[in-house]
């Protein structure tokens, strides 16, 4: 029935800034950003390694405005690595709110990082 996740809508308070931050800090590259419906403009981001699956940076007040009724809260997202190490220390450098340990557990290690809007993700490993 489902073949594969498609799309995550991210509700952000200013695009560029967004885009800026997942793609300058986090290494993410650009998918879409050429479309425009009525005022809206339509920006994709996702991994480099993965074309399928993109983060939808879509205006949090331009979608209170057309739905009311829609929560604009932030989805709880986990990110995947292969070396957590690496990737919380490439993180701090790059200057992205991290939390202060990696938290370990019996199934893997994860860290809590923050984007320019201040919402959270986790960053999860196996290892």
């Amino acid at each position: 029935m489902v073949n594969k996740i498609f799309k995550v809508t991210l509700y952000v308070n200013n695009q560029e800034e967004s885009k800026k931050f997942w793609t300058e800090k986090m290494d993410f590259v650009i998918r879409c950003d050429d479309i425009m419906m009525g005022e809206h403009r339509w920006v994709e981001v996702s991994p480099k390694d993965d074309e399928t699956t993109t983060f939808v940076l879509y205006d949090k007040n331009l979608m209170k405005k057309q739905n009311p009724s829609i929560s604009v809260g932030h989805p709880s997202v986990i990110l995947y690595t292969d070396n957590i190490e690496k990737s919380y220390s490439d993180m701090k450098s790059k200057g992205i709110s991290v939390d202060e340990n990696i938290m370990s557990y019996p199934y893997g290690r994860m860290y809590r990082f923050f984007d320019n809007d201040n919402n959270s993700y986790l960053m999860y490993c196996e290892k």
